[in-house]
């Protein structure tokens, strides 16, 4: 099959699925679940929020379905759901990094744990700290971040997903890539790795 059949397919699934057809949207939640669950952890930085996103952006799109007209792709449409929902649940979850850091940045008495080779426990702590740098963005910011970097979309269609303007994504890019790199150079710094 082709990218042509594929969008001939999908836009006639939604059009079923807009006609009340369960078997056309439960096809299509089938085939967006991994990138809207890949997107929903990259926004939200840990698992058990990406669930409860997916499961909310999902219940949306079913309810939002017979607004939605077909003048972007399906996927451009579950990306903007995806990323209103993940900007509005960090505007009603401000402090979800601080449980996250202390945990996994503490390491408990320091001690490597047997069986746990010393670079795990650094990738983890890396991984960690990264997380902790960009819950400091804006949401808007992370969201542009997120989709530039971990999605490697093109602005033009991120602009499109977030209903501004191009300029806008390119500023907030920007300013999320100059406050991550400041807190990454600290974060070198203190751990001693700029000669790395």
């Amino acid at each position: 099959m082709n990218d042509g059949d594929h969008v001939v397919e999908e836009a006639t699934l939604v059009h079923r699925a807009r006609n009340g057809d369960p078997d056309a949207f439960r096809e299509l939640v089938e085939r967006s679940m991994k990138f809207v669950y890949r997107l929903a952890y990259d926004l939200t930085g840990n698992r058990q929020d990406a669930e409860d996103l997916s499961q909310e952006v999902f219940l949306k799109a079913h309810r939002s379905l017979p607004s939605f007209r077909g003048t972007s792709k399906w996927t451009t449409w579950l990306y903007r759901i995806t990323v209103n929902a993940g900007i509005d649940a960090r505007k009603m979850k401000k402090h979800i990094v601080t449980e996250y850091d202390d945990d996994s940045m503490s390491g408990g008495s320091g001690q490597s744990r047997p069986n746990a080779p010393d670079r795990i426990a650094d990738a983890a702590m890396i991984q960690a700290k990264i997380e902790h740098a960009l819950s400091g963005l804006s949401p808007n910011e992370r969201s542009v971040f997120v989709l530039r970097h971990y999605h490697d979309l093109p602005l033009r269609q991120i602009a499109e997903i977030l209903d501004v303007a191009e300029g806008t994504v390119k500023s907030h890019l920007f300013r999320a890539v100059q406050r991550l790199q400041k807190d990454l150079a600290m974060f070198r710094k203190e751990y001693g790795l700029e000669e790395a």
